[in-house]
């Protein structure tokens, strides 16, 4: 049942944090909504720094130049958005601190999206194959936040910090995502 758009409202500065398993299609919808210069993907950093998008060793050098880099987008007035999984509730604090450092408002778009759609369009990425064990991980940790329902989730996002939080559940509802560019945001 299709209705209204989805607002998604940014400032600038601010930061966005996708939040999905791998393959539920956070790439796709960042490029969809954002220009390319206010993303930043671990994937892509992970493949700068080793050659593969998947190769997990380089997690943690990827990791490092991500959140140096969230913090040099948000000092310098910029809308950042992160493209990771940030299932963990460690790496969505780690975003949380720089942009906390930074007095800027957050928001978190959590892609709560069936398994098996995810592990599907997982299956049918070239080259970006992430292990089905991996997938499940991720979507076991999305399950947590959202196992009360949205409306649970939103409260346990807004809890760690976020100042806006916004679910989507299906592909009807990712389609229908806006973003609404608010003013610039005074940081005092």
């Amino acid at each position: 049942m299709t209705s209204g758009p989805i607002a998604l409202e940014v400032a600038r500065p601010g930061l966005v944090v996708l939040i999905g398993a791998a393959g539920a299609g956070k790439t796709t919808l960042a490029a969809r909504l954002f220009a390319a210069d206010e993303v930043i993907s671990s994937d892509e950093l992970r493949a700068r720094v080793s050659g593969n998008a998947t190769d997990q060793r380089a997690t943690r050098l990827a990791f490092a130049i991500l959140h140096r880099e969230v913090a040099r987008r948000l000092a310098a007035g910029r809308l950042v958005v992160v493209d990771a999984t940030s299932v963990e509730r460690a790496a969505r604090r780690a975003l949380l601190l720089r942009a906390a450092a930074a007095r800027v408002p957050t928001v978190a778009l959590l892609l709560a999206l069936p398994p098996d759609l995810v592990h599907a369009r997982n299956d049918a990425r070239p080259g970006r194959l992430v292990p089905r064990d991996v997938v499940d991980h991720h979507l076991a940790r999305v399950a947590q936040i959202t196992g009360g329902g949205s409306a649970a989730a939103i409260g346990a996002l807004v809890g760690e910090g976020f100042g806006q939080v916004v679910v989507v559940r299906s592909d009807d509802e990712v389609a229908r995502l806006r973003i609404v560019r608010g003013p610039a945001v005074s940081r005092r």
